[in-house]
């Protein structure tokens, strides 16, 4: 097959290409590097010619409002060039649990993209992946100072991104799924003790302190973003990812 991944250079559409090539297909990434860009279309409908299968990994550069105009405005633009090329089959990768968290504004900027996508007439998959191991850092970083980590006691059920990105390969080379996957990691634990094990791994002296307001997922209601029992789980553990 030919698959054209949007967002290929990034951490997770670059391993993506990785993966399909190395399953023996044509994977072509395309982002504003190699002059291909979502949001004014420039390149687009090149990018798509002749190909059997579309990728979407990109993302919004906030996640504050202005996130709506970037999915509503690339996913017009996407699925208007995909549908005049004849593409068979359109990917986007959302997040766990994203339509049981309303109050994020980057969450209900994700659902509308995944309805955009269903709407969009292309048969099409969506993989919903809970929150990805090389993110921690950031995470933590929202809500520190020099002496603490203030993290909220929200359920969480990390991913390895390679783990993402090996599973979202195989979807786009098969049959569009006219659904939803949901995809976690082998283990839950609450944020603020994945920050300790963080910390700890790090040799990180700052202690964790629980604050139930801090940082974005401290808006999330219960275990809104760990996954169901139909989702897929992989193998790939966080403190052996951390070991390595």
């Amino acid at each position: 097959m030919k698959i054209a991944v949007l967002g290929g250079t990034g951490l997770i559409g670059s391993q993506v290409v990785r993966d399909l090539q190395a399953a023996g297909h044509e994977a072509v990434p395309h982002s504003p590097s190699t002059g291909v860009d979502l949001i004014s279309g420039k390149g687009l409908r090149a990018a798509l010619e002749r190909v059997d299968a579309v990728v979407n990994v990109t993302n919004s550069p906030t996640f504050d409002e202005a996130s709506f105009d970037f999915f509503r405005t690339t996913m017009d633009n996407l699925l208007a060039a995909a549908r005049e090329q004849g593409v068979g089959h359109a990917v986007v990768l959302s997040i766990v649990g994203v339509d049981r968290v309303p109050e994020l504004d980057y969450y209900r900027a994700k659902v509308l993209q995944e309805d955009l996508l269903k709407a969009g007439g292309i048969p099409y998959s969506i993989v919903r992946a809970t929150q990805f191991f090389e993110f921690m850092d950031a995470v933590m970083s929202w809500s520190a100072d020099e002496e603490t980590v203030r993290l909220p006691a929200t359920p969480i059920q990390p991913i390895a991104a390679a783990d993402v990105a090996a599973i979202v390969a195989e979807v786009a080379a098969g049959r569009p799924l006219q659904g939803t996957l949901d995809i976690a990691g082998a283990d839950t634990y609450t944020l603020d003790e994945l920050g300790g094990i963080t910390l700890a791994a790090h040799g990180d002296k700052r202690t964790v302190v629980t604050d139930g307001t801090a940082g974005m997922f401290g808006a999330v209601q219960g275990d809104a973003i760990t996954a169901g029992p139909d989702a897929r789980i992989a193998p790939t553990r966080y403190r052996e990812w951390l070991a390595r």
